[in-house]
Protein backbone atom coordinates (compact mmCIF):
# COMPACT_ATOMS: atom_id res chain seq x y z
CA UNK A 1 0.00 0.00 0.00
CA UNK A 2 1.79 3.49 -1.11
CA UNK A 3 -1.05 5.96 0.03
CA UNK A 4 0.44 7.67 2.79
CA UNK A 5 -1.06 7.75 5.99
CA UNK A 6 -2.03 11.20 7.69
CA UNK A 7 -0.90 12.32 11.45
CA UNK A 8 0.46 8.80 11.91
CA UNK A 9 1.55 9.83 15.63
CA UNK A 10 -2.30 9.87 16.78
CA UNK A 11 -2.82 6.32 15.44
CA UNK A 12 -1.98 3.18 18.15
CA UNK A 13 -1.44 0.45 15.91
CA UNK A 14 -2.51 -3.19 16.74
CA UNK A 15 -0.87 -5.95 14.50
CA UNK A 16 -3.01 -8.61 14.25
CA UNK A 17 -1.42 -12.24 12.86
CA UNK A 18 -3.13 -15.55 12.55
CA UNK A 19 -2.21 -18.82 11.22
CA UNK A 20 -4.48 -22.25 10.90
CA UNK A 21 -3.56 -25.30 9.93
CA UNK A 22 -4.96 -25.27 6.42
CA UNK A 23 -3.64 -22.30 5.52
CA UNK A 24 0.22 -24.02 5.96
CA UNK A 25 -0.49 -25.42 2.68
CA UNK A 26 -0.41 -22.94 1.70
CA UNK A 27 3.23 -22.67 1.57
CA UNK A 28 5.88 -20.40 3.82
CA UNK A 29 4.77 -16.93 2.93
CA UNK A 30 1.54 -17.18 5.22
CA UNK A 31 3.82 -17.95 8.20
CA UNK A 32 3.67 -16.16 11.71
CA UNK A 33 7.45 -14.54 11.23
CA UNK A 34 6.64 -13.50 7.26
CA UNK A 35 3.47 -12.01 8.48
CA UNK A 36 4.92 -9.75 10.70
CA UNK A 37 7.70 -8.98 8.69
CA UNK A 38 5.71 -7.25 6.43
CA UNK A 39 3.29 -5.65 9.06
CA UNK A 40 6.44 -4.14 10.67
CA UNK A 41 7.57 -3.03 7.48
CA UNK A 42 4.33 -1.30 6.92
CA UNK A 43 4.34 0.48 10.61
CA UNK A 44 7.97 1.64 9.95
CA UNK A 45 8.07 3.56 6.66
CA UNK A 46 4.40 5.20 7.84
CA UNK A 47 6.27 5.72 11.17
CA UNK A 48 3.45 4.18 13.21
CA UNK A 49 3.27 3.64 16.60
CA UNK A 50 2.61 -0.32 16.98
CA UNK A 51 0.83 -0.66 20.40
CA UNK A 52 1.00 -4.68 20.77
CA UNK A 53 1.29 -7.77 18.37
CA UNK A 54 -1.63 -10.11 18.48
CA UNK A 55 -0.96 -13.49 17.07
CA UNK A 56 -3.08 -16.99 17.00
CA UNK A 57 -1.24 -19.59 15.51
CA UNK A 58 -3.30 -22.78 14.88
CA UNK A 59 -6.63 -21.01 14.92
CA UNK A 60 -9.25 -21.14 12.25
CA UNK A 61 -10.67 -17.98 10.06
CA UNK A 62 -13.96 -19.67 11.07
CA UNK A 63 -14.22 -19.07 14.74
CA UNK A 64 -13.66 -15.58 15.88
CA UNK A 65 -12.87 -16.96 19.74
CA UNK A 66 -9.70 -16.60 19.45
CA UNK A 67 -7.76 -15.88 22.44
CA UNK A 68 -5.49 -12.78 20.87
CA UNK A 69 -8.26 -11.94 18.99
CA UNK A 70 -10.19 -11.46 22.03
CA UNK A 71 -7.52 -9.48 23.32
CA UNK A 72 -7.27 -6.85 20.96
CA UNK A 73 -11.34 -6.45 20.99
CA UNK A 74 -10.91 -5.73 24.55
CA UNK A 75 -8.21 -3.04 24.00
CA UNK A 76 -10.51 -1.68 21.30
CA UNK A 77 -12.92 -1.33 23.96
CA UNK A 78 -10.68 0.16 26.25
CA UNK A 79 -9.70 2.48 23.49
CA UNK A 80 -5.86 1.50 23.53
CA UNK A 81 -5.77 0.65 19.99
CA UNK A 82 -7.71 2.73 17.43
CA UNK A 83 -5.98 0.98 14.17
CA UNK A 84 -5.86 -2.88 12.95
CA UNK A 85 -3.62 -4.06 10.57
CA UNK A 86 -3.21 -7.60 8.32
CA UNK A 87 -1.49 -9.28 5.54
CA UNK A 88 -4.98 -9.89 3.96
CA UNK A 89 -8.73 -9.91 4.87
CA UNK A 90 -8.60 -13.94 5.64
CA UNK A 91 -6.08 -13.28 8.58
CA UNK A 92 -8.71 -10.99 9.99
CA UNK A 93 -11.62 -13.90 9.49
CA UNK A 94 -13.13 -16.11 7.20
CA UNK A 95 -16.71 -16.36 8.13
CA UNK A 96 -18.13 -13.40 5.61
CA UNK A 97 -20.84 -12.62 8.14
CA UNK A 98 -18.80 -11.96 11.22
CA UNK A 99 -16.05 -10.13 9.20
CA UNK A 100 -18.59 -7.89 7.12
CA UNK A 101 -19.45 -6.86 11.07
CA UNK A 102 -16.20 -6.31 12.19
CA UNK A 103 -15.59 -4.46 8.70
CA UNK A 104 -18.61 -2.40 8.16
CA UNK A 105 -20.10 -2.19 11.73
CA UNK A 106 -17.56 -2.80 14.69
CA UNK A 107 -14.68 -0.87 13.60
CA UNK A 108 -16.70 2.26 12.54
CA UNK A 109 -18.58 2.40 15.83
CA UNK A 110 -15.22 2.07 17.13
CA UNK A 111 -13.29 4.53 15.10
CA UNK A 112 -11.00 2.12 14.56
CA UNK A 113 -8.56 2.20 11.22
CA UNK A 114 -9.04 -1.27 9.32
CA UNK A 115 -6.22 -1.80 6.67
CA UNK A 116 -5.04 -5.09 4.89
CA UNK A 117 -1.93 -4.72 2.86
CA UNK A 118 -2.52 -7.00 0.00
CA UNK A 119 -5.82 -6.26 -0.95
CA UNK A 120 -5.44 -2.86 -0.60
CA UNK A 121 -8.69 -2.35 1.86
CA UNK A 122 -7.93 0.97 3.93
CA UNK A 123 -11.46 2.37 5.53
CA UNK A 124 -9.77 5.84 6.40
CA UNK A 125 -10.22 6.43 2.74
CA UNK A 126 -13.04 5.64 -0.32
CA UNK A 127 -11.42 3.42 -2.41
CA UNK A 128 -12.37 0.43 -4.80
CA UNK A 129 -11.03 -2.28 -3.32
CA UNK A 130 -13.04 -0.94 -0.32
CA UNK A 131 -16.46 -1.12 -2.43
CA UNK A 132 -15.52 -5.07 -3.47
CA UNK A 133 -14.59 -6.04 0.03
CA UNK A 134 -17.78 -8.35 0.62
CA UNK A 135 -17.16 -10.17 -2.44
CA UNK A 136 -13.54 -10.96 -1.10
CA UNK A 137 -15.39 -11.92 2.34
CA UNK A 138 -17.32 -14.42 0.47
CA UNK A 139 -14.65 -15.69 -1.40
CA UNK A 140 -12.48 -16.66 1.97
CA UNK A 141 -15.58 -18.16 3.29
CA UNK A 142 -15.39 -20.37 0.64
CA UNK A 143 -12.28 -21.46 0.48
CA UNK A 144 -13.10 -22.06 3.94
CA UNK A 145 -15.58 -24.36 3.10
CA UNK A 146 -13.93 -26.44 0.90
CA UNK A 147 -10.89 -27.34 3.55
CA UNK A 148 -13.93 -28.19 5.59
CA UNK A 149 -14.83 -30.51 3.04
CA UNK A 150 -11.89 -31.73 2.16
CA UNK A 151 -10.36 -32.72 6.23
CA UNK A 152 -13.75 -34.05 6.34
CA UNK A 153 -13.48 -36.39 3.86
CA UNK A 154 -9.80 -37.16 5.04
CA UNK A 155 -11.14 -38.46 8.36
CA UNK A 156 -14.03 -40.07 6.81
CA UNK A 157 -11.83 -42.73 4.79
CA UNK A 158 -9.58 -42.58 7.94
CA UNK A 159 -12.39 -44.10 10.32
CA UNK A 160 -13.47 -46.93 7.42
CA UNK A 161 -10.28 -48.14 7.94
CA UNK A 162 -10.33 -48.49 11.69
CA UNK A 163 -8.09 -45.63 12.15
CA UNK A 164 -8.31 -43.67 15.18
CA UNK A 165 -9.07 -40.25 15.00
CA UNK A 166 -10.49 -38.80 18.00
CA UNK A 167 -8.93 -36.92 21.14
CA UNK A 168 -8.72 -39.26 23.45
CA UNK A 169 -9.50 -42.62 23.64
CA UNK A 170 -12.48 -44.76 25.15
CA UNK A 171 -12.09 -45.64 29.03
CA UNK A 172 -9.63 -48.40 29.26
CA UNK A 173 -7.77 -47.65 26.14
CA UNK A 174 -4.52 -45.34 25.50
CA UNK A 175 -2.77 -44.10 22.79
CA UNK A 176 -0.42 -46.58 21.15
CA UNK A 177 3.05 -45.27 22.25
CA UNK A 178 4.72 -45.36 18.91
CA UNK A 179 2.15 -46.10 15.96
CA UNK A 180 -0.25 -43.50 14.86
CA UNK A 181 -3.55 -43.72 15.23
CA UNK A 182 -3.76 -46.94 16.89
CA UNK A 183 -4.86 -47.35 21.20
CA UNK A 184 -3.86 -50.43 23.18
CA UNK A 185 -5.20 -51.10 26.54
CA UNK A 186 -4.87 -49.28 29.58
CA UNK A 187 -4.49 -52.26 31.82
CA UNK A 188 -5.78 -49.48 34.84
CA UNK A 189 -8.80 -48.55 33.67
CA UNK A 190 -8.69 -52.14 31.82
CA UNK A 191 -10.07 -53.34 35.64
CA UNK A 192 -12.29 -51.27 36.22
CA UNK A 193 -14.13 -52.15 32.63
CA UNK A 194 -13.66 -55.66 33.06
CA UNK A 195 -15.07 -55.59 36.55
CA UNK A 196 -18.42 -53.53 35.17
CA UNK A 197 -18.89 -56.29 32.54
CA UNK A 198 -18.65 -58.87 35.70
CA UNK A 199 -20.90 -56.88 38.07
CA UNK A 200 -23.36 -56.78 34.95
CA UNK A 201 -23.21 -60.20 34.10
CA UNK A 202 -24.29 -60.78 37.87
CA UNK A 203 -27.61 -59.37 37.47
CA UNK A 204 -26.88 -56.06 38.93
CA UNK A 205 -28.50 -53.05 37.52
CA UNK A 206 -26.98 -50.04 36.19
CA UNK A 207 -27.59 -47.65 38.84
CA UNK A 208 -26.37 -50.30 41.45
CA UNK A 209 -23.16 -50.68 39.86
CA UNK A 210 -22.63 -46.66 39.98
CA UNK A 211 -23.99 -46.62 43.36
CA UNK A 212 -20.72 -50.00 44.15
CA UNK A 213 -18.57 -47.62 42.55
CA UNK A 214 -18.76 -43.91 44.12
CA UNK A 215 -18.87 -46.32 46.99
CA UNK A 216 -15.50 -47.31 46.64
CA UNK A 217 -14.17 -44.11 45.24
CA UNK A 218 -13.49 -45.16 42.11
CA UNK A 219 -12.64 -42.26 39.48
CA UNK A 220 -14.99 -41.35 36.47
CA UNK A 221 -13.63 -41.71 33.04
CA UNK A 222 -13.09 -38.06 32.63
CA UNK A 223 -11.48 -37.87 36.38
CA UNK A 224 -9.18 -40.44 35.47
CA UNK A 225 -8.24 -38.71 32.22
CA UNK A 226 -8.05 -35.17 34.00
CA UNK A 227 -10.77 -33.62 32.24
CA UNK A 228 -12.13 -30.34 33.29
CA UNK A 229 -16.06 -30.61 34.27
CA UNK A 230 -18.22 -29.03 32.11
CA UNK A 231 -20.46 -27.92 35.05
CA UNK A 232 -20.05 -27.85 38.54
CA UNK A 233 -22.76 -29.79 40.79
CA UNK A 234 -23.54 -32.37 43.16
CA UNK A 235 -23.36 -35.40 40.51
CA UNK A 236 -20.03 -34.19 39.31
CA UNK A 237 -17.32 -36.32 39.41
CA UNK A 238 -20.16 -39.37 40.15
CA UNK A 239 -20.62 -42.52 37.86
CA UNK A 240 -24.01 -42.55 36.97
CA UNK A 241 -26.49 -45.38 35.52
CA UNK A 242 -26.50 -43.90 31.87
CA UNK A 243 -22.28 -43.60 32.00
CA UNK A 244 -22.28 -47.43 32.87
CA UNK A 245 -25.02 -47.95 30.59
CA UNK A 246 -23.10 -46.29 27.26
CA UNK A 247 -20.03 -48.10 28.65
CA UNK A 248 -21.66 -51.99 28.62
CA UNK A 249 -23.19 -51.22 24.71
CA UNK A 250 -19.93 -49.89 23.72
CA UNK A 251 -18.36 -52.08 20.79
CA UNK A 252 -14.92 -50.51 21.35
CA UNK A 253 -14.19 -52.84 24.55
CA UNK A 254 -14.83 -56.05 21.83
CA UNK A 255 -12.10 -54.77 19.51
CA UNK A 256 -14.60 -52.84 17.09
CA UNK A 257 -13.41 -49.22 15.94
CA UNK A 258 -16.67 -47.03 16.83
CA UNK A 259 -16.32 -43.58 15.85
CA UNK A 260 -19.03 -40.79 13.91
CA UNK A 261 -21.17 -40.85 17.00
CA UNK A 262 -21.44 -37.19 16.47
CA UNK A 263 -21.12 -34.62 14.07
CA UNK A 264 -20.48 -31.06 13.63
CA UNK A 265 -23.76 -28.96 12.44
CA UNK A 266 -20.97 -26.89 9.97
CA UNK A 267 -17.70 -25.92 9.71
CA UNK A 268 -18.71 -22.50 11.65
CA UNK A 269 -19.90 -24.49 14.62
CA UNK A 270 -18.36 -26.03 16.92
CA UNK A 271 -22.05 -27.39 18.29
CA UNK A 272 -22.52 -31.47 17.57
CA UNK A 273 -25.43 -33.29 16.85
CA UNK A 274 -25.52 -36.84 18.26
CA UNK A 275 -26.15 -39.34 15.50
CA UNK A 276 -28.29 -42.83 15.38
CA UNK A 277 -25.96 -45.87 15.32
CA UNK A 278 -27.00 -47.11 11.84
CA UNK A 279 -24.55 -44.16 11.09
CA UNK A 280 -21.92 -44.69 13.48
CA UNK A 281 -18.62 -46.04 11.60
CA UNK A 282 -17.61 -49.46 12.90
CA UNK A 283 -14.98 -51.77 12.10
CA UNK A 284 -14.19 -55.06 13.24
CA UNK A 285 -11.14 -56.69 14.64
CA UNK A 286 -9.08 -53.09 15.42
CA UNK A 287 -7.31 -53.64 18.39
CA UNK A 288 -7.35 -55.97 21.51
CA UNK A 289 -10.85 -56.47 23.22
CA UNK A 290 -11.07 -56.16 26.87
CA UNK A 291 -14.40 -58.37 27.54
CA UNK A 292 -15.12 -61.33 24.64
CA UNK A 293 -18.13 -61.17 22.50
CA UNK A 294 -20.34 -63.57 24.33
CA UNK A 295 -20.37 -61.59 27.65
CA UNK A 296 -20.67 -58.50 25.55
CA UNK A 297 -23.81 -60.19 23.60
CA UNK A 298 -25.17 -61.34 27.47
CA UNK A 299 -24.96 -58.36 28.92
CA UNK A 300 -26.62 -56.46 25.98
CA UNK A 301 -29.23 -58.95 26.64
CA UNK A 302 -29.70 -58.16 30.10
CA UNK A 303 -29.68 -54.81 29.23
CA UNK A 304 -32.67 -55.36 26.82
CA UNK A 305 -34.71 -57.05 29.06
CA UNK A 306 -35.13 -54.46 31.52
CA UNK A 307 -36.25 -52.31 29.10
CA UNK A 308 -39.33 -54.24 28.25
CA UNK A 309 -40.36 -54.03 31.71
CA UNK A 310 -42.73 -50.99 32.83
CA UNK A 311 -42.56 -50.70 36.38
CA UNK A 312 -38.60 -51.29 38.45
CA UNK A 313 -40.33 -51.35 41.66
CA UNK A 314 -40.23 -55.34 42.22
CA UNK A 315 -37.61 -57.70 41.00
CA UNK A 316 -38.50 -60.99 40.04
CA UNK A 317 -36.83 -63.43 37.91
CA UNK A 318 -38.42 -63.40 34.04
CA UNK A 319 -38.25 -59.51 34.52
CA UNK A 320 -38.26 -58.53 31.10
CA UNK A 321 -38.65 -61.84 29.30
CA UNK A 322 -42.12 -62.47 29.78
CA UNK A 323 -45.27 -61.68 27.34
CA UNK A 324 -48.19 -61.77 27.02
CA UNK A 325 -49.01 -64.13 24.13
CA UNK A 326 -52.05 -62.67 22.70
CA UNK A 327 -50.87 -59.76 22.75
CA UNK A 328 -47.08 -59.82 22.42
CA UNK A 329 -46.97 -57.28 25.20
CA UNK A 330 -44.62 -57.62 28.30
CA UNK A 331 -46.19 -58.67 30.97
CA UNK A 332 -46.57 -56.79 34.38
CA UNK A 333 -46.82 -57.75 37.85
CA UNK A 334 -49.25 -56.25 40.58
CA UNK A 335 -48.93 -56.94 44.57
CA UNK A 336 -51.59 -58.47 46.05
CA UNK A 337 -52.60 -59.41 49.20
CA UNK A 338 -54.12 -63.41 49.96
CA UNK A 339 -56.06 -64.94 51.97
CA UNK A 340 -53.20 -64.74 55.22
CA UNK A 341 -52.74 -61.10 54.85
CA UNK A 342 -49.24 -62.08 52.76
CA UNK A 343 -48.35 -59.83 49.81
CA UNK A 344 -48.03 -62.07 46.74
CA UNK A 345 -46.69 -61.07 42.99
CA UNK A 346 -49.44 -61.84 40.23
CA UNK A 347 -48.58 -61.35 36.10
CA UNK A 348 -51.19 -59.39 34.65
CA UNK A 349 -51.50 -57.91 30.82
CA UNK A 350 -50.39 -54.57 30.44
CA UNK A 351 -53.28 -54.10 27.48
CA UNK A 352 -55.89 -55.21 29.29
CA UNK A 353 -55.59 -53.04 32.21
CA UNK A 354 -55.54 -50.31 30.20
CA UNK A 355 -57.88 -51.45 27.98
CA UNK A 356 -60.54 -53.15 30.40
CA UNK A 357 -63.92 -51.48 29.10
CA UNK A 358 -62.77 -51.85 25.73
CA UNK A 359 -62.39 -55.72 26.17
CA UNK A 360 -58.97 -55.69 24.87
CA UNK A 361 -57.07 -59.23 25.45
CA UNK A 362 -57.56 -60.52 28.74
CA UNK A 363 -56.50 -60.00 32.15
CA UNK A 364 -53.65 -62.98 32.10
CA UNK A 365 -53.50 -62.95 36.14
CA UNK A 366 -51.17 -65.72 37.07
CA UNK A 367 -49.24 -66.04 40.21
CA UNK A 368 -45.37 -65.11 39.52
CA UNK A 369 -43.98 -67.62 41.81
CA UNK A 370 -45.83 -70.19 40.64
CA UNK A 371 -44.80 -69.28 36.60
CA UNK A 372 -41.13 -69.05 37.82
CA UNK A 373 -40.85 -72.57 39.20
CA UNK A 374 -42.44 -73.95 36.28
CA UNK A 375 -40.27 -71.76 34.03
CA UNK A 376 -37.10 -72.91 36.20
CA UNK A 377 -38.37 -76.47 36.31
CA UNK A 378 -38.83 -76.96 32.98
CA UNK A 379 -35.30 -75.23 31.94
CA UNK A 380 -33.98 -77.98 34.26
CA UNK A 381 -35.13 -80.75 32.65
CA UNK A 382 -34.42 -79.84 29.41
CA UNK A 383 -30.88 -79.03 30.21
CA UNK A 384 -30.22 -82.09 32.47
CA UNK A 385 -30.31 -84.12 29.14
CA UNK A 386 -27.48 -82.15 27.56
CA UNK A 387 -25.36 -82.54 31.15
CA UNK A 388 -22.86 -84.86 31.25
CA UNK A 389 -22.10 -85.64 35.03
CA UNK A 390 -19.06 -87.48 34.78
CA UNK A 391 -17.78 -84.46 32.69
CA UNK A 392 -19.00 -81.95 35.34
CA UNK A 393 -17.00 -83.84 37.66
CA UNK A 394 -13.57 -83.73 36.03
CA UNK A 395 -13.94 -80.15 35.05
CA UNK A 396 -14.93 -79.30 38.75
CA UNK A 397 -11.66 -81.32 39.82
CA UNK A 398 -9.69 -79.28 37.40
CA UNK A 399 -11.08 -75.85 38.59
CA UNK A 400 -11.08 -77.20 42.48
CA UNK A 401 -7.14 -77.62 41.57
CA UNK A 402 -6.45 -73.93 40.03
CA UNK A 403 -8.94 -72.38 42.75
CA UNK A 404 -6.84 -74.20 45.47
CA UNK A 405 -3.38 -72.78 43.86
CA UNK A 406 -5.28 -69.46 43.78
CA UNK A 407 -5.96 -69.60 46.96
CA UNK A 408 -10.00 -69.35 45.68
CA UNK A 409 -11.03 -70.10 48.94
CA UNK A 410 -9.75 -66.64 50.48
CA UNK A 411 -11.10 -64.73 47.82
CA UNK A 412 -14.86 -65.84 48.13
CA UNK A 413 -14.60 -65.71 51.46
CA UNK A 414 -13.72 -62.03 51.03
CA UNK A 415 -16.16 -62.00 48.47
CA UNK A 416 -18.96 -63.07 50.83
CA UNK A 417 -17.81 -60.60 53.60
CA UNK A 418 -18.38 -57.51 51.53
CA UNK A 419 -21.66 -58.83 50.30
CA UNK A 420 -22.90 -59.03 53.72
CA UNK A 421 -21.76 -55.70 54.82
CA UNK A 422 -23.36 -54.36 51.73
CA UNK A 423 -26.80 -55.97 52.76
CA UNK A 424 -26.14 -54.57 56.24
CA UNK A 425 -25.96 -51.57 54.76
CA UNK A 426 -29.06 -52.13 52.26
CA UNK A 427 -31.10 -52.80 55.82
CA UNK A 428 -30.06 -50.01 57.55
CA UNK A 429 -31.22 -47.51 54.65
CA UNK A 430 -34.77 -49.83 54.25
CA UNK A 431 -35.40 -49.45 57.90
CA UNK A 432 -34.44 -45.32 57.89
CA UNK A 433 -36.79 -45.13 54.67
CA UNK A 434 -39.63 -47.11 56.29
CA UNK A 435 -39.34 -44.75 59.64
CA UNK A 436 -39.07 -41.66 57.21
CA UNK A 437 -42.65 -42.81 55.35
CA UNK A 438 -40.65 -43.73 52.36
CA UNK A 439 -41.12 -47.33 51.72
CA UNK A 440 -44.23 -48.71 52.35
CA UNK A 441 -45.47 -50.95 55.00
CA UNK A 442 -46.00 -54.43 52.03
CA UNK A 443 -42.63 -53.40 49.99
CA UNK A 444 -40.89 -53.00 53.31
CA UNK A 445 -41.98 -56.70 54.34
CA UNK A 446 -41.43 -57.78 51.08
CA UNK A 447 -37.67 -56.45 50.71
CA UNK A 448 -37.32 -57.28 54.24
CA UNK A 449 -37.97 -61.12 53.42
CA UNK A 450 -35.85 -61.18 50.83
CA UNK A 451 -32.91 -59.83 52.29
CA UNK A 452 -32.98 -61.84 55.23
CA UNK A 453 -33.17 -64.85 53.12
CA UNK A 454 -30.50 -63.93 51.25
CA UNK A 455 -28.05 -63.17 54.11
CA UNK A 456 -28.59 -66.11 55.91
CA UNK A 457 -28.03 -68.14 52.81
CA UNK A 458 -24.34 -66.12 52.50
CA UNK A 459 -24.37 -66.63 56.57
CA UNK A 460 -24.76 -70.48 55.88
CA UNK A 461 -22.01 -70.91 52.93
CA UNK A 462 -19.59 -68.31 55.00
CA UNK A 463 -19.62 -71.23 57.56
CA UNK A 464 -19.20 -73.97 55.57
CA UNK A 465 -15.81 -72.11 53.93
CA UNK A 466 -14.79 -71.06 57.40
CA UNK A 467 -15.18 -74.93 58.00
CA UNK A 468 -13.48 -76.32 54.91
CA UNK A 469 -10.57 -73.92 55.34
CA UNK A 470 -9.73 -74.94 58.96
CA UNK A 471 -10.43 -79.02 58.14
CA UNK A 472 -10.19 -78.84 54.04
CA UNK A 473 -12.28 -81.59 52.49
CA UNK A 474 -10.43 -83.36 49.30
CA UNK A 475 -10.83 -82.64 45.90
CA UNK A 476 -12.84 -85.11 45.02
CA UNK A 477 -16.02 -84.19 47.78
CA UNK A 478 -15.14 -80.72 46.42
CA UNK A 479 -15.66 -81.51 42.72
CA UNK A 480 -19.00 -83.51 43.75
CA UNK A 481 -20.24 -80.43 45.97
CA UNK A 482 -19.89 -78.01 43.18
CA UNK A 483 -21.46 -80.51 39.94
CA UNK A 484 -24.42 -81.12 42.61
CA UNK A 485 -24.79 -77.18 43.92
CA UNK A 486 -24.31 -76.19 39.32
CA UNK A 487 -27.22 -79.23 38.32
CA UNK A 488 -29.56 -78.22 41.24
CA UNK A 489 -29.48 -74.30 41.11
CA UNK A 490 -27.68 -72.92 37.90
CA UNK A 491 -30.96 -72.75 36.02
CA UNK A 492 -31.86 -69.72 38.80
CA UNK A 493 -29.53 -67.31 37.81
CA UNK A 494 -30.95 -64.57 35.33
CA UNK A 495 -27.39 -64.48 33.69
CA UNK A 496 -28.44 -68.37 32.89
CA UNK A 497 -32.14 -67.73 32.03
CA UNK A 498 -31.10 -64.43 29.74
CA UNK A 499 -28.53 -67.14 27.87
CA UNK A 500 -31.13 -69.94 27.41
CA UNK A 501 -34.68 -68.16 26.91
CA UNK A 502 -35.27 -65.82 24.15
CA UNK A 503 -38.70 -65.40 25.71
CA UNK A 504 -41.56 -66.70 27.79
CA UNK A 505 -45.40 -66.41 27.00
CA UNK A 506 -48.60 -66.98 29.03
CA UNK A 507 -51.46 -67.53 27.52
CA UNK A 508 -55.12 -66.46 28.53
CA UNK A 509 -55.58 -70.09 29.57
CA UNK A 510 -52.57 -69.90 32.02
CA UNK A 511 -50.39 -72.11 30.24
CA UNK A 512 -46.88 -71.35 30.00
CA UNK A 513 -44.66 -71.28 26.36
CA UNK A 514 -40.71 -71.39 26.31
CA UNK A 515 -39.13 -70.17 23.70
CA UNK A 516 -35.57 -71.24 23.81
CA UNK A 517 -32.19 -69.52 21.90
CA UNK A 518 -31.19 -72.73 20.89
CA UNK A 519 -32.41 -75.80 18.94
CA UNK A 520 -35.04 -76.94 21.06
CA UNK A 521 -38.64 -76.91 20.16
CA UNK A 522 -41.38 -75.16 22.40
CA UNK A 523 -41.72 -75.84 25.71
CA UNK A 524 -45.95 -75.74 26.92
CA UNK A 525 -46.88 -76.87 30.78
Amino acid sequence: MDRQICDPGTYRAALYIRLSKEDEGEGPSQSVQNQEALLREFVGRHRLKVYDTYIDDGWSGTNFDRPAFCRMIADIEAGRVNMVLTKDLSRLGRDYILTGHYMERYFPEHRVRYISLLDGIDTGVDSTANDITPFRAILNDMYAKDISKKIKSVKREKQRRGLFIGGKPVYGYKMHPTEKNKIVIDQEAAFVVRRIFALALSGMSCRKIADVLNGEGVPTPAAYARLPAVRDGRCTGLWSGERVSDMLQNQTYIGNMVQGRTVKISYKSRKCLKQPPENWVVVEGTHQPLVDTETFRTVGRLLDSRRHTRSRTYDFLLKGLIFCRECGHPLGVLNRRNAKGEEVLYFVCRTYQRNTRAGVCTCHSSRESTVTHGVVARVREVCRAGVDPDRLRSMAERAVGRARDRRGLEGELRGIRARLDGLSADLDRMYADRLSGLLPEGDFRRLLARLQGERGRLEERRRRLECRKESPASGGDRAGELVERFVETAWESREVLVRLIERVELTKDKEVILHFRFREPEAIF
